[in-house]
């Protein structure tokens, strides 16, 4: 069966083979509200629906617009076999209660690097914030060299904001995107290092001057959302 949790998920699992984002376009925070809810009901009565579906994590954006989506799967191939036999019954129940989601798209990715703060006790993420770039075209090499430069900018960073727990970087499949899923304290934790330049994002030095003006980079955004709800198999 389907059961629901409160933990977020393990973004280093070395089962996950294929790791998912998609965005869902709501329009309010009342209806972002509704499609959690929603999601859950049409999920909970029913069967987890394939073994190589290890987690379902639906996030709620602090635009008040957006729903954010990471899925687990062990393969692309669970996830084709899934969308022909159990996709679409979901989504027209979902549609059915929450009329009117705009579906941006699904992106499709592999985890490349993590960065986990060690030492201390364990923190509970109290926000997560997605990076996203993309490039003028795909090159896969270009990823992971980019990559590659964010963490040698880190590391030259002698007082990183205490309020960061973790990064992880995934690369699109198609080679022109990167996305960064990041856990931080709080949401004023990365407000709070965003407007302190030094802290170890977007310091003036002249390693985060190479990764702000790489070659081909089109363009970056910066997303903050809540953990709303995780879905696993009992």
């Amino acid at each position: 069966m389907t059961r629901r949790t409160d933990a977020h998920p393990g973004l280093t699992r070395p089962d996950v083979g294929a790791p998912f984002f998609s965005t869902w376009r709501v329009g309010t925070p009342e209806r972002q509200r509704r499609t959690v809810e929603a999601i859950a009901r049409t999920w909970e009565h029913r069967p987890w629906p394939a073994a190589g579906l290890l987690g379902y994590h639906v996030y709620t954006g602090h635009d008040g617009s957006t729903v954010l989506h990471h899925i687990q799967w062990a393969s692309e191939q669970e996830y084709e076999a899934f969308t022909k036999i159990h996709r679409q019954e979901r989504v027209d129940e979902i549609d059915t209660a929450v009329p009117g989601i705009e579906r941006v798209g699904l992106g499709r990715y592999r985890r490349y690097r993590s960065s986990v703060r060690e030492g201390g006790p364990v923190r509970v993420p109290g926000c997560v914030v997605i990076v996203e770039v993309e490039f003028d075209g795909p090159d896969p090499e270009r990823q992971r060299a980019w990559v590659d430069a964010v963490f040698e900018a880190l590391e030259s960073e002698p007082n990183q904001h205490p309020g960061g727990i973790s990064g992880h970087f995934h690369l699109s499949t198609d080679g022109t995107r990167v996305l960064n899923y990041a856990e931080w304290e709080s949401a004023q934790a990365h407000i709070d290092a965003l407007a302190a330049p030094g802290d170890g994002i977007g310091s003036a030095t002249a390693l985060w001057q190479r990764v702000q003006s790489w070659p081909g980079l089109k363009s970056s955004t910066v997303s903050r959302y809540d953990h709303a709800l995780g879905l696993v198999p009992d």
